[in-house]
């Protein structure tokens, strides 16, 4: 796969523009956040709902390449699975997060630069057991987001549903929805149900192998 087609499939995963009142990335387009879109353009500020609305492709995988693959050094990753399961994290949670999953993952020491020992290590292993190390980093990560900050669980089908098309190229309505209800931010009952129905869908996801 080439970075063309990793940013591809990100762009597609991500969408158009997205004003969600629980996302706490603000408005964001083609998964490019206000904050990543004014810090891009060296604005010393948020980009306005506005210029994110007015984002075009061609700067959005400017960005993707220059913010989540070149600078953290994630082009230096030569499995293409490996690279899109950690760019796909680092666009999701940031890079710095997704470069400590890696090094976790290989077992080298967590500082969050992937440097020259990091890429020693993650292409000296096996890439389809990292990969995996590293979509259970991020799904515990999520689990943990939700039960600190229960107006995240508005996303949690989503979320299971990238990771599960990450793992194994599955169907994203591989489960169904009663596996994990949109909640409405003000039931507690119903919040509750989506953050176990998102560990249910974890656990199938990583009992998924082929």
């Amino acid at each position: 796969m080439s970075v063309n087609s990793l940013i591809d499939g990100i762009i597609r995963r991500e969408g158009g523009y997205v004003n969600h009142p629980a996302d706490r990335g603000g408005p964001t387009k083609y998964g490019i956040t206000a904050a990543t879109l004014g810090s891009a353009r060296g604005n010393g500020r948020a980009a306005t709902a506005g210029e994110v609305q007015l984002l075009t492709m061609e700067e959005a995988r400017a960005i993707y390449w220059h913010q989540y693959v070149a600078r953290p050094n994630f082009d230096q990753i030569r499995d293409d699975y490996l690279q899109e399961v950690v760019v796909d994290f680092a666009v999701h949670s940031g890079p710095r997060r997704a470069a400590e999953a890696l090094q976790r993952a290989v077992g080298v020491r967590v500082d969050g630069i992937v440097g020259p020992m990091t890429l020693a290590a993650v292409n000296a292993r096996d890439a389809e057991k990292t990969a995996l190390r590293v979509m259970l980093d991020r799904a515990l990560f999520l689990l943990d987001l939700v039960g600190r900050d229960r107006s995240q669980a508005v996303f949690a089908r989503g979320w299971a549903n990238r990771l599960l098309e990450l793992r194994d190229g599955g169907s994203p309505d591989a489960f169904t929805a009663a596996d994990a209800p949109l909640p409405r931010q003000d039931d507690a009952e119903e919040i509750s149900e989506a953050a176990r129905g998102l560990g249910r869908w974890l656990a199938n996801l990583f009992g998924r192998r082929k």
